[in-house]
């Protein structure tokens, strides 16, 4: 026995594109029949007449024909057309029957009980609407599965899954709302970043069935909000020389509360309780205003000082507590130049702090400091002048508990660069690395590596000091000093030595920090490696770190009493030029 498979809508569909295809075949006949019907003789002969005539025969047997064709068409679209209503007609008939048979039972069946009790008997209950916070409606008094809670809107709770009556499972709880961004500062009005929005509680699970059924699954809580960002300061203009200070970043807000799972019924299981919320993300600090630069009367502003990163929210309560949210960085110092006069100087704004993780299941991770603001003087015959890069930022804690995983600490801002170009008499001292972000929680997260400053001048006569780098906590390795160098003349040089690395100071002891490598000095001296990062101090001593060699001097010592961190390594100094001055390598920084 053979089938046949038809689709109505195949057939509809090839139907109208063969009645299009014949009324272009027939507008076609209509153009060419008085060309071709009625041809005229070529010339008063009867041959030409003839020929004429016989082509002319031709054409109307032609349009004869067509015409016939056009009907036959016609009547095979027609017949697909009806065909494919009659196979329309067909399946609708056949699905037809159960489809109104189930509509009137369950009209029969519910209508009693939804105008006596306001809930059919039969059937799952209406889910709440996406960003509604609406609930679930409940299921069928005899049998049917309670809706599902619709998600929240910015801010705002879930709403709250549906029950079940005798037979079914509660409806899930609805996600909350993330919560809203916080307004951006101003440094014109010193407003700082607005606190960022918390974010809304999971909905319930709706309760099992009471003879059978399982309780819904509570919501997730819903994302804090990021802080909003720090205003940007000013720049320094000829009323007011120094660059304006960043305002500091907003608070991350608070992660919502996971849903509480439903209860399940006499044979079946609870819900499961909805995780909690990640903290949000501390605003970011503004940057500093550059400093301004007056050529025509030769003095010049300070840059401003970056502002604080925010702090970030904590992560909240649920079957999983939340992440704690990340701290916001740290805003950049302001730039200082100072291109024309003879004597003053400039200083470059330091970077602001970075912001702490937030304490959660895991804790969050700390902000970056902001760079230090560079420095740069290019004077000619200048005899008291010096130039200073603004200090690195310090890295934000990573967030955590006793009983938790702490996130990592902040890397620390670098110093900002200092550089004179000119005469005698000028001093350079580069700006000091930021610390790194220390922890907090069970496990020490790796505190980050404090940078170094950088000095240079070209002349004779100067004193060059690279900055040291600050101290890096939670067992990283130190940051490296800044490199100092000078060409030409007598003058002193000396190397600021890289940032301490540290310990973890945790509920289990950190590894310490490795110490750096030594500085190279080229002709009168070497740069001392840094001593090894000691041992964390709670829960369990840490192995020490190794100490830093230089290539010309001695490594470090290794760790010693639990707590402190490690040192870093020496910067490198060179001279260059007369031979006549002296170069020094920094030290290790302190254990942080």
């Amino acid at each position: 026995m053979s089938y046949l498979v038809a689709a109505p809508e195949f057939l509809t569909s090839a139907a109208s594109g063969l009645s299009n295809l014949g009324s272009a075949v027939t507008a076609a006949n209509a153009a060419a029949a008085s060309q071709t019907t009625g041809l005229l003789a070529a010339g008063a002969d009867e041959v030409s007449a003839a020929v004429a005539s016989l082509f002319s025969g031709h054409a109307q047997a032609f349009q004869q024909a067509s015409a016939e064709a056009a009907a036959f068409h016609a009547q095979f679209v027609q017949a697909l057309d009806a065909a494919g209503g009659a196979y329309a007609a067909a399946e609708a008939a056949n699905a037809s029957p159960l489809q109104t048979l189930w509509q009137d039972v369950r009209g029969v069946i519910n209508t009693p009980t939804e105008l006596l009790l306001g809930t059919p008997l039969i059937g799952k209950g209406t889910d709440g609407a996406p960003g509604s916070g609406l609930p679930g409606g409940p299921g069928g008094l005899l049998w049917g599965d309670g809706g599902n809670g619709g998600s929240g809107s910015a801010g705002q709770p879930g709403g709250r899954g549906g029950n079940a009556w005798f037979f079914g499972n509660g409806g899930h709880g609805g996600a909350g709302g993330a919560g809203t961004t916080g307004t951006p500062g101003n440094a014109t009005t010193s407003t700082t970043g607005g606190t960022g929005g918390n974010g809304g509680a999971g909905g319930a699970g709706g309760t099992g069935g009471l003879i059978f059924g399982n309780g819904g699954a509570g919501g997730v809580g819903g994302i804090g909000g990021t802080g909003g960002t720090g205003g940007h300061g000013i720049d320094g203009t000829a009323g007011n020389l120094n660059g304006g200070n960043g305002t500091d970043g907003g608070q991350g807000g608070t992660g919502g509360a996971g849903g509480a799972g439903g209860l399940a019924g006499a044979l079946g299981h609870a819900g499961a309780n909805g995780s909690g919320g990640v903290g949000g993300t501390g605003g970011q600090g503004g940057q500093g205003g550059v400093g301004a630069d007056i050529s025509s009367t030769g003095i010049a502003g300070n840059g401003g000082n970056g502002g604080h990163g925010g702090a970030a929210g904590l992560g909240s309560n649920g079957a999983t507590a939340g992440t704690g949210g990340a701290g916001g960085d740290g805003g950049h110092g302001g730039n200082a130049t100072l291109t024309t006069g003879v004597d003053g100087g400039i200083i470059g704004g330091n970077g602001g702090n970075g912001g702490g993780g937030g304490a959660g299941a895991t804790g969050g991770n700390g902000g970056s400091g902001g760079s230090g603001g560079g420095a740069v003087t290019t004077l000619t015959s200048a005899v008291n002048a010096f130039a200073i890069g603004g200090g690195g930022g310090s890295g934000g804690p990573g967030g955590g508990v006793l009983t938790s995983s702490s996130g990592v600490g902040g890397t620390g801002g670098s110093g900002g660069g200092a550089q004179i170009v000119g005469g005698g008499g000028l001093q350079a001292f580069g700006g000091g690395g930021g610390q790194g972000g220390g922890t907090a929680g069970g496990i020490g997260g790796f505190g980050g590596a404090g940078g170094g400053g950088a000095a240079s001048q070209v002349g004779g006569g100067v004193d060059v000091t690279g900055a040291t780098g600050a101290n890096a906590g939670g067992g990283a390795n130190g940051g490296g000093g800044g490199n100092a160098s000078y060409f030409g003349g007598m003058g002193t040089v000396d190397a600021g030595g890289g940032g301490g690395g540290g310990g973890g100071l945790a509920f289990t002891g950190g590894t310490g920090g490795h110490g750096g490598a030594g500085g190279d000095v080229a002709g009168f001296g070497h740069g001392a490696g840094g001593a090894g990062g000691n041992p964390g101090s709670a829960g369990g001593n840490g192995s020490g770190g190794i100490g830093g060699g230089g290539n010309i001097g001695t490594g470090g010592t290794g760790g010693g009493t639990a707590g402190s961190g490690g040192g870093g390594g020496g910067g490198g100094a060179t001279v260059a030029g007369s031979g006549l001055g002296k170069a020094t390598g920094g030290n290790g920084g302190a254990g942080g």
